[in-house]
């Protein structure tokens, strides 16, 4: 007999070949190197399947004792290092079956009744996707409390709020901080929202068709913390809307970390200084001795992509199959892996930084003195005080600021006889609206940026949101 041919007599889906794959048929279909992450989700589906087909008679009470105890085995085995993976054995399942097999002997082989690669691998993911959801969300959590404690410490601190990255109105360092607590509030409840649709337990539906075993899939959903098995054993193993949708709200999540991340690079600069980042998110510079670079913020804003891509690789893989199972979707797991990793770090470090970060309270007064911010107020003083229609209030302020422009001046640096030229029905009262305090403190329709509105606000998003 032949190396290749024994090679394929001693492979768990041998029977059916006469010689074995090829050196690159090995190399392409191996996915042990990235799906070895799986051992603990594999290992406790295993426990799982093994503990009903006892319970149901379908193998004996003393070769699921032998295989319950060979798992135990092989699990800590590979914790603490000492596991051997093959590659010639393809994936973690059958590295985990060969060593048990190895540890009980012939036992071990009863294991893998009534089910398939398909159904165990289908439950392994689905596991770790939910691991991995439940660590994002308490990450996030570590990241909306740091924001919310910020926002209350700032509540009051005045600094000019942008459209277009122009200087619009005074807002409050609080409210803004508080407007992103609001992005990943959302965040927070799309990835629950998607840990419970991905709670239901694929296990059981063999390779596609079910099987003819009398099998309890309510049992082993029970088992392994699932709220009840899949309805349907075509799509349970065909099905990775969990993964894509985990992967959808990444990137979503991904996004308003982007976000903050810009801002966080644009506060820091040297135009700016609205907020100091500690030494801990922060390096220093090769040549430059004088730099302190906001790098973990300009890193999170660049490995956003990878989430996002892994996103787009996903989608491609899924878009052209049949029902049910295909190799192809071997290619799931090195997406899902990259970017739950990268999600939970960033998370991590943006939480970091939110929290060691000091405001700078005089820079960011200093900058609502440029761009005319009380404008509105102004506008909105003709209409209230003098009764004038809104967009007639709009054209007077217009040619106030244009005015004020030209002479070098903000708009409360204008006389009132200056202003009479153009409203000949104001009066001094208008100054008392031409502060960026008292327009900020203005701003108390509900969600706005007055400070008493951002205390409250912070308080109400501390008990809805953590």
């Amino acid at each position: 007999m032949s190396d290749m041919t024994k090679k394929s007599s001693n492979a768990m889906w041998g029977g059916r070949f006469a010689v074995g794959p090829s050196e690159v048929m090995e190399k392409i279909n191996a996915s042990i190197d990235f799906d070895k992450r799986l051992y603990r989700e594999d290992i406790a589906g295993s426990k799982a399947h093994c503990a009903m087909l006892v319970k149901q008679g379908i193998i004996s009470a003393e070769d699921g004792e032998s295989i319950q105890k060979g798992l135990d085995t092989i699990l800590r085995e590979i914790a603490e290092g000492h596991f051997e993976f093959s590659a010639a054995l393809e994936d973690i399942h059958m590295n985990v079956e060969s060593r048990l097999r190895d540890l009980i002997g012939d036992a071990a082989g009863r294991l893998h009744t009534a089910r398939s690669r398909n159904d165990q691998v289908a439950v392994d993911f689905r596991l770790w996707v939910r691991g991995a959801a439940d660590e994002l969300d308490k990450q996030l959590g570590l990241l909306l409390e740091a924001l919310i404690d910020q926002a209350e410490e700032n509540h009051d601190a005045i600094m000019p709020g942008y459209t277009h990255l122009q200087a619009a109105q005074p807002v409050t360092f609080g409210h803004h901080l508080l407007a992103y607590a609001e992005m990943l509030g959302r965040d927070r409840s799309r990835l629950r929202d998607c840990r419970a649709r991905m709670n239901e337990c694929p296990l059981g539906a063999a390779a596609l068709a079910g099987t003819s075993f009398p099998i309890d899939r309510f049992a082993t959903a029970e088992a392994l913390g699932f709220d009840r098995p899949t309805a349907n054993s075509m799509d349970s193993v065909s099905d990775r809307d969990f993964a894509l949708e985990f992967l959808s709200l990444g990137s979503i999540l991904g996004m308003h970390l982007s976000r903050m991340a810009e801002e966080f690079v644009i506060w820091c600069s040297e135009g700016f200084r609205f907020v100091e980042l500690s030494d801990a998110f922060t390096t220093g510079s090769s040549i430059m001795p004088q730099k302190k670079n906001p790098d973990a913020a300009e890193l999170i804003r660049g490995k956003v992509g990878r989430v996002m891509g892994s996103l787009n690789t996903l989608l491609v893989v899924m878009k052209g199959l049949p029902m049910t199972y295909g190799k192809d979707m071997q290619e799931d797991k090195e997406p899902v892996f990259d970017a739950a990793d990268t999600l939970i770090l960033c998370v991590t470090a943006m939480a970091g930084m939110v929290r060691d970060m000091k405001s700078n309270r005089e820079r960011m007064m200093a900058a609502t003195s440029a761009g005319f911010l009380t404008a509105t107020d102004l506008a909105d003083w003709l209409v209230r005080v003098l009764g004038l229609p809104f967009r007639d209030a709009h054209h007077v302020t217009g040619t106030l600021v244009k005015m004020a422009e030209d002479k070098g001046l903000d708009i409360a640096d204008l006389s009132l006889e200056e202003m009479q030229s153009v409203e000949s029905r104001i009066t001094d009262d208008i100054f008392s609206v031409l502060t960026v305090e008292a327009s900020a403190q203005s701003r108390t329709s509900y969600g706005g940026t007055a400070p008493t509105m951002v205390k409250a606000a912070a308080e109400a998003a501390r008990k809805r949101l953590l």
